[in-house]
C-alpha cells in the first residue's frame, strides 16, 4: 500500500473514532418528574437513533425565567410542562416558534377538551396530555385518624383536617399555581382567597416542589394532598394505599409542549413534538409510572381497564380562563407566598386558636356566648382577608411591576406581609378572648 493510501486509511479511522455517537441533540426544559422524562428519553432515542435527548429539569416558573433570560442566545429546543398559562406567557413574550405537525397526527386529536383548546390555535404549543387537578389521600392514614375522604376544595377548610393536609407553594409549582387559579376562578377572588387562607392554615406543611406532596401522602406523613391527577393515578397504579378525586369545580386542561424560538436544534425539536403527539408517544402515557391522559380519544380502548377517560367522563365544572390566569400569574404567586407560604406558622396558629375557641363555644359553659361568637366571626374574617382585590391584581402597572421586579413590587410585598402579620396576630388574640368567655 502506498503512503497516500496509508494516510487515507488512518484518516478514515481517526474520523470514525472521533465522531460522536449522537450526531443530533434535542435540549428539553421540563418540570416533569424523572419517571416521566426518563421514560420518554429512552423511547424517543430508540425511535430516533443518533439523536440524544438532554434534559434540563426546572420547576415551571424557573423554566419560564430561564427561557426569558437566554432569549438572545437560546440554549433549549423544547419547553415541556403541565401549566398552560406558562405557555401563554412565553407566547406573549414571543419566545415560542410556530409549527405545523403532520396532518395525519393532528387529525386524530380533537380541537378541545370540554371548552378548552387542546392546542394553541396559532401553533405556538401543543397539548400532548390532558390534566385535571384534585385531591389524593392515604387510605390507611384516614382510617387511623378516623377522617372521611375529601371530595371538594371547600373540604380543605374543615377544622377536622387541621394539620393533616399538604400542598406545594404555587411559586414553586406550575400545577399548584393552576390549582390556586382554579379555586379563585371557581369561587371568585374574595371567597377564593378566604378558602385558600383557611385551607392554608390547615396545612401541616407547604412543600418547595410539587413532588413533595405525593411523597408525603404515599408515605403516610400527611393524609391529604393537593395534586395534579397523574400523581394520584400513578400512585394508585403502583399499588400505593391511596385514592384520588376530582372536585366538582375543577378544570381539565392540556399539558403541553412548545418549540423554543431560535433553539439550536429545530429539526430535532419538531421530531420530538411529532413523537409526543403520535400514537407511539401517546401510548407511553398509560405506563404505570406516568399514568397520564392521552389526547387521542380512540387510544383509551387500548389502555388499562377502568382507566379514566376525560373525553367521556363528566369532569371539569369550570371554564378555565387561561388569559386571566396568565396575566396575573406573578402577582398571584407572590401574594400566596407573602400571606400564606412565608407566614404559614402565624396563619396556622391563628386558625388553630379559632378552632379551639369554636369548640369551647360549642360546649357552651360560659355566660357570654353571643359575644364569644362575634369575636370568633371577626377572627375568621381577619384570617381570611386578601390584601388586594382582583382588579388591582390584574392592573397593568401592578402586573408590569412583578415582571420587571420594580420598586412597586417590593413595596406591595412588604405591605402584604405587614397586613398578614397584623391580621393573624389580631385573629389569634380575638379567638383567645372568645375561648375565655366561653369557658
Amino acid at each position: 500500500m502506498n503512503r497516500a493510501a496509508v494516510l487515507s486509511s488512518l484518516l478514515a479511522i481517526f474520523i470514525v473514532a472521533t465522531t460522536p455517537l449522537f450526531a443530533k441533540e434535542v435540549v428539553i426544559v421540563t418540570s416533569f418528574p424523572k419517571e416521566l422524562f426518563e421514560t420518554y428519553k429512552k423511547a424517543f432515542e430508540a425511535k430516533n437513533p443518533g439523536t440524544k435527548v438532554i434534559i434540563n429539569s426546572k420547576q415551571t416558573n424557573a423554566g419560564v425565567t430561564y427561557i426569558r433570560e437566554t432569549k438572545t442566545r437560546p440554549e433549549a429546543d423544547i419547553f415541556w410542562v403541565s401549566a398552560p398559562d406558562a405557555f401563554q406567557t412565553l407566547k406573549a413574550d414571543g419566545l415560542l416558534d410556530k409549527y405545523s405537525p403532520p396532518k395525519e397526527i393532528m387529525s386524530r386529536i380533537p380541537a378541545k377538551i370540554g371548552t378548552f383548546p387542546i392546542h394553541d390555535p396559532d401553533g405556538s404549543y401543543f397539548g400532548f396530555a390532558v390534566s385535571g387537578y384534585g385531591l389524593m389521600w392515604n387510605k390507611n392514614y384516614m382510617q387511623a385518624h378516623k377522617l372521611p375522604a375529601p371530595k371538594e376544595w371547600v373540604d380543605l377548610a374543615n377544622s377536622r383536617y387541621y394539620g393533616h393536609t399538604v400542598i406545594s407553594a404555587p411559586s414553586r409549582s406550575g400545577t399548584t399555581h393552576l390549582t390556586v387559579e382554579v379555586i379563585l376562578q371557581a369561587y371568585g377572588w374574595d371567597k377564593g382567597w378566604a378558602l385558600l387562607l383557611n385551607s392554608g392554615g390547615n396545612m401541616g406543611a407547604i412543600t418547595e416542589r410539587s413532588f413533595g406532596v405525593p411523597e408525603a401522602v404515599n408515605s403516610g406523613q400527611y393524609g391529604i394532598g393537593v395534586v395534579i391527577d397523574f400523581f394520584g393515578l400513578s400512585a394508585i397504579a403502583s399499588g400505593q394505599p391511596v385514592d384520588f378525586a376530582y372536585p366538582s369545580l375543577t378544570s381539565v386542561v392540556p399539558a403541553s409542549v412548545g418549540i423554543v424560538k431560535g433553539g439550536p436544534n429545530p429539526e430535532s425539536a419538531k421530531a420530538f413534538v411529532n413523537y409526543l403527539l403520535g400514537e407511539a408517544g401517546q401510548m407511553v402515557l398509560f405506563s404505570p409510572e406516568i399514568a397520564r391522559l392521552p389526547v387521542i380519544p380512540e387510544l383509551y380502548a387500548k389502555g388499562p381497564k377502568n382507566y379514566p377517560n376525560p373525553f367521556t367522563m363528566k369532569l371539569g365544572g369550570l371554564d378555565f380562563n387561561n388569559r386571566l390566569s396568565s396575566g396575573r400569574r406573578d402577582v398571584v404567586n407572590s401574594l400566596y407566598d407573602h400571606i400564606i407560604t412565608f407566614r404559614h406558622r402565624e396563619l396556622k396558629e391563628a386558625w388553630g386558636t379559632i378552632y379551639r375557641a369554636e369548640e369551647a363555644i360549642a360546649r357552651g359553659k360560659g355566660k357570654d356566648l353571643a359575644q364569644a361568637r362575634n369575636l370568633v366571626a371577626e377572627a375568621r374574617k381577619l384570617a381570611s382577608q386578601a390584601p388586594i382585590n382582583d382588579k388591582k391584581a390584574s392592573d397593568k402597572d401592578v402586573v408590569g411591576a412583578f415582571k420587571s421586579k420594580s420598586g412597586l413590587k417590593a413595596e406591595l410585598e412588604t405591605e402584604w406581609e405587614k397586613l398578614a402579620r397584623a391580621n393573624y396576630a389580631k385573629a389569634k388574640e380575638l379567638a383567645e378572648k372568645a375561648a375565655g368567655l366561653a369557658r
